[in-house]
């Protein structure tokens, strides 16, 4: 059976390659994906983005008993939604938190993170690169050899 990780993926971030190039890069995060799907095909990557607050808890809630991992990036959910947390708490599967940028060098409001508590781990600061690790990170593999 092939290993099944997931990508959820919160507001604003079906613009990334668009929306503030200098914070978040020029690279759709649909270019960024195939690249990663081609660099590890043993690995089942599952994709979901949503601006909605609800269909994110739906999907965890949907995802998050039957596969090996999550990586999430909640966007501005992170700094507002306890009931995000609790849907990260309630499930089985592992979840990183990943933010391209580092939010703890942004706005104060940013340095609130609900679901932190939850997660396995978070990773921030890496760019789309973050997802990477945060892959390998599940897998068990070197997060920092790539």
């Amino acid at each position: 059976m092939q290993r099944r990780i997931w990508i959820l993926n919160g507001p604003n971030l079906n613009l990334l390659g668009r929306r503030e190039p200098e914070l978040y890069g020029n690279v759709p995060f649909e270019e960024y994906l195939t690249e990663l799907r081609e660099r590890y095909p043993e690995i089942s990557i599952g994709y979901f983005q949503t601006n909605s607050e609800g269909a994110l808890i739906d999907h965890l809630h949907k995802v998050g008993f039957d596969c090996e991992g999550i990586i999430f990036n909640p966007a501005a959910y992170t700094h507002t939604s306890i009931a995000i947390a609790d849907a990260v708490k309630a499930i089985d599967a592992p979840v990183y938190e990943v933010h391209i940028s580092d939010v703890q060098q942004r706005e104060d409001y940013r340095q609130i993170a609900y679901l932190r508590p939850f997660c396995a781990g978070h990773i921030m600061g890496q760019g789309l690169k973050g997802y990477e690790m945060a892959l390998r990170f599940l897998i068990g593999l070197d997060p920092f050899s790539i």
